[in-house]
């Protein structure tokens, strides 16, 4: 009786050990198996931007050679790298089990969702592609769009970069700016620097209009053709005021317009001009 008591507790221990061994085995497997995905997915997701990196480098270079403008190489070699991202997201998750036909249904359902809640980044990704298509201004031109003035750095899917003139990197929406008013000051070959000359009661106008176009003449970077203009513009009470514009090239536009403005300083000092005032006549009344 002992005996057969002691049989019986041996094989219902072995049953429960058998069991444990069978959930061990079951978790090693499915461990082994989900690391090796993770693994796999790693491997895939490294191998595959490279690659993108590599395509995206062979897409500039090509265009490159082929001497097309920056802005285009760089907007599509941004696009080839975010379609080709979508597919590498589409193969890792396919190694985890997810089925394309499902992943692409979600996609889609994902897709109206954020159209729907991100109509203001689909606008500026139409506005970019405008951009491009009719280039208002490309890479390297200086600018004024959607308010910012500067160097145009890149013209991206949703967004444009710009250098301002104090050096500050700045972003601008690409709707904003195909929809506000866009100033290109380095499509045409040359630039007006628009400044004035106050002078003084009694100064000979004529005189030191000629000053003026001879000494903003001998200014570097003002070309002779267009010549500069100095023409009388209007008075004040202070005197006759004179227009001075030279022309010169968007790069020399701040060095020519600072030397103008010394070259008024000079001229005037030079001629002995007086000092501009007010004049004013006050008649008393009578009692």
């Amino acid at each position: 009786m002992f005996l057969s008591t002691q049989n019986a507790s041996f094989q219902i221990s072995g049953g429960e050990a058998s069991t444990v061994d069978g959930y061990l085995q079951k978790a090693i497997d499915l461990g082994t198996d989900f690391g090796a995905r993770i693994v796999g997915a790693i491997l895939l997701w490294i191998v595959g931007r490279f690659l993108i990196g590599m395509a995206q480098r062979l897409v500039s270079a090509s265009m490159g050679r082929q001497k097309v403008d920056p802005t285009l190489i760089r907007y599509f070699s941004s696009t080839v790298g975010i379609l080709l991202n979508i597919v590498l997201v589409i193969a890792v998750l396919g190694v985890f089990g997810v089925e394309t036909t499902t992943f692409a249904g979600l996609l889609a359902a994902a897709g109206v969702a954020i159209g729907m809640a991100w109509s203001g980044l689909l606008s500026n990704f139409a506005a970019g592609v405008f951009m491009i298509v009719l280039r208002p201004f490309k890479v390297g031109d200086f600018v004024t769009v959607g308010g910012i003035t500067g160097t145009v750095e890149e013209i991206g899917l949703f967004v444009t970069t710009i250098h301002t003139m104090d050096n500050v990197r700045t972003f601008v929406g690409n709707n904003k700016i195909f929809s506000d008013t866009i100033q290109n000051f380095t499509a045409n070959p040359h630039r007006r620097v628009d400044l004035v000359c106050q002078l003084g009661h009694g100064v000979d106008v004529e005189d030191a209009m000629r000053r003026l176009r001879e000494r903003v003449a001998k200014i570097p970077n003002v070309p002779a053709n267009p010549a500069p203009e100095v023409n009388l513009l209007t008075f004040t009470l202070a005197g006759p005021v004179v227009a001075v514009r030279p022309y010169t090239h968007n790069d020399h536009y701040w060095q020519v317009y600072f030397d103008t403005n010394l070259a008024i300083v000079e001229v005037g000092g030079q001629a002995g001009f007086p000092i501009p005032n007010q004049h004013y006549h006050v008649t008393g009344l009578k009692p």
